[in-house]
């Protein structure tokens, strides 16, 4: 079985502190065979408490046999929180064909932001480039809400005959900016409130697996306050939504380990779809709970939805607590803008 013919691990560098020996053996590695193109596979070996780890090393010989005749195999394993983003962008930089998450959502998450650099595309600060680099995705995480999307099978193996095939479709991403700092990217969900909440605490509880997010709904629950907020969807006049429980920014459909909260999302569409849930108590969380799965959740009482192209959400009575996250991410507090970017990356598909 030939060996891969690019092996990035985490412990190199792989960002802008990069030494020139480092970037000279990455090149080195690309140019042995000119023809050929590096696919970077991020991993995230603690990902799903360790599993992550475990199946991508029954993962790699299959991989290896599959793609090794067609493309440089780079792996490239994650120390630690951001550093998925910092693979990425040196992996566009260093002209990759393809760079692919594996892991969960939060993988794919942090792969998505590497794609851009000071509010930018990575690829857009190199003029004289004009390769595209591709976004893949091998789902082994605990949450693949992304592929659910597009109806894939949670079968790593089925995922790498797509990055074999190499179809690309363009999708769009969403991108947060608030009142300072860097804009943030997303690729599924964003979430407002109780939704976001309930995001944060699940988080502690991965170790159920998809039952983490109702545990951490159920906890968002508790003390949890319905607030009046005002949004402004593309560039309009401010509306008020009184009592809002969740405000989600879609898209693509699930979110929380299954819920089709945004059925109507399509990410390459152009447009979002916002949900917003008004005045709903926790009976009414359990109530619904089946129909926020299955995505009837539309017809409910209290449940609206609407197209959108951007939406900046801010509290009527500023108090710093109305949590804010996009694809399981904790982002902080409002007041926050989403916008979507079409086609921003290509994906394979």
């Amino acid at each position: 079985m030939a060996k891969p013919a690019c092996l990035i691990r985490a412990e190199q560098p792989l960002a802008t502190d990069l030494t020139a020996a480092d970037r000279s053996t990455i090149s080195l590695a690309g140019s042995a065979s000119s023809r050929l193109r590096d696919v970077v596979f991020v991993v995230n070996p603690r990902g799903s408490n360790g599993r992550t780890g475990e199946q991508w090393k029954k993962l790699l010989p299959y991989i290896t046999s599959r793609l090794g005749s067609d493309c440089n195999i780079c792996e490239s394993l994650t120390s630690g929180p951001c550093h998925a983003i910092d693979i990425t962008r040196e992996a566009i930089r260093e002209g990759a064909q393809a760079v692919v998450a594996v892991g969960g959502d939060g993988t794919l998450h942090e792969v998505v932001n590497g794609f851009f650099w000071g509010g930018e595309p990575v690829a857009s600060h190199d003029p004289k480039s004009s390769h595209k680099t591709a976004l893949g995705l091998i789902p082994l995480g605990t949450g693949s809400d992304f592929a659910r999307t597009y109806g894939w099978k949670n079968d790593p193996h089925d995922a790498i005959e797509r990055i074999a095939k190499g179809l690309r479709s363009r999708i769009d991403v969403g991108v947060i900016s608030g009142e300072s700092g860097d804009p943030h990217y997303f690729i599924n969900e964003a979430d407002i409130h109780l939704s976001a909440k309930a995001g944060y605490y699940a988080s502690r509880y991965k170790k159920f697996g998809n039952l983490c997010y109702v545990i951490g709904a159920l906890q968002a629950f508790f003390r949890h306050q319905n607030r009046d907020l005002r949004i402004k969807v593309d560039g309009g006049e401010w509306e008020v939504c009184s009592q809002v429980t969740a405000l989600c920014v879609g898209n693509a459909k699930y979110f929380g380990g299954g819920m089709k909260i945004a059925p109507n999302a399509d990410p390459s569409s152009g447009n979002f779809e916002v949900v917003i849930l008004q005045d709903f108590r926790w009976h009414d969380f359990i109530l619904n709970l089946h129909k926020l799965y299955n995505g009837t959740h539309l017809s409910v009482k209290n449940v609206f939805s609407r197209s959108v192209q951007s939406i900046e959400v801010e509290e009527i009575i500023p108090s710093d607590s109305i949590y804010v996250q996009s694809d399981g991410e904790y982002l902080g507090f409002l007041p926050r803008k989403f916008c979507i970017l079409p086609g921003a990356i290509e994906m394979i598909c």
